[in-house]
């Protein structure tokens, strides 16, 4: 079995962000980067399937400019096999690498595809479920428990209600929540192997597909600043309060 992960390169989540001064986005220069935390549950779920025997390859897939290699590199180091790299500078969004991956998998003919349920840059939530719709796969998104068995996949998703099970039939494509697993460590000695671990290099036009955005960006903005709070001296002060000056009584 084969299994294709989408891993995606952004300010890493500790950073704090900062808005560009003209209000176009957010300061990425000097900015600490990392792979996309839902990413690395994908890979994690990964190798683990193919620590327990299930997987006999498994793919890493970035979408971006050169510097996404480094978090190839990472997934490479934490036991993915070999990399593609689609290197392309252009601001990619989701419906775009929905079909970037199409391209790859049509290539490759992964048996599952794993990656993170949204990035947390844009928060989308859009890129698995368009890449099922597009490959007409079946879908199993918000996993927090994933088994695979003679040809299935059982998905138990994290929805409003609390947990839902559903059985799939793959090839399928699985977006990870945060309960699925706890992502490792990579060790140093995995991470000098990644250095020699092979990452085949392509553009979008290799793969037929337009990349030209279709949602502008007008602002970007912080966000207001909380205004302090006030210690009141008693219950009546606040009833006060609440009806008369945030009127919500």
């Amino acid at each position: 079995m084969k299994i294709l992960v989408a891993v995606k390169r952004l300010i890493d989540y500790n950073v704090k962000i900062r808005v560009k001064p003209d209000n176009t986005g957010v300061e990425t220069a000097n900015v600490k980067m990392s792979m996309n935390p839902f990413d690395e549950i994908a890979v994690e779920e990964a190798v683990s399937l193919k620590e327990a025997g299930t997987v006999d390859e498994i793919i890493a897939v970035s979408l971006g400019p050169k510097a996404s290699q480094e978090t190839i590199r990472t997934a490479l180091a934490m036991g993915c096999d070999r990399g593609i790299h689609v290197e392309t500078d252009d601001e990619l969004q989701p419906l775009a690498v929905a079909k970037l991956l199409k391209g790859i998998i049509e290539k490759e003919s992964p048996d599952l595809v794993i990656l993170g349920k949204q990035a947390i840059d844009d928060d989308s939530n859009q890129t698995g479920q368009m890449l099922s719709a597009l490959l007409g796969w079946s879908q199993g998104t918000f996993a927090s428990e994933l088994e695979l068995a003679d040809g299935t996949a059982n998905v138990t998703r994290e929805v409003d209600g609390g947990l839902e099970t559903i059985k799939i039939n793959m090839p399928c494509v699985i977006t990870t929540d945060l309960r699925l697993n706890v992502p490792r460590y990579a060790s140093l000695p995995n991470i000098m192997k990644a250095k020699k671990k092979q990452i085949d290099v392509m553009s979008p036009g290799d793969l037929g597909v337009d990349t030209t955005p279709r949602l502008q960006t007008l602002k970007v903005t912080e966000p207001p600043k909380r205004e302090a709070g006030a210690v009141l001296e008693s219950v009546a002060e606040l009833v006060d309060k609440l009806k008369n000056e945030a009127k919500v009584i």
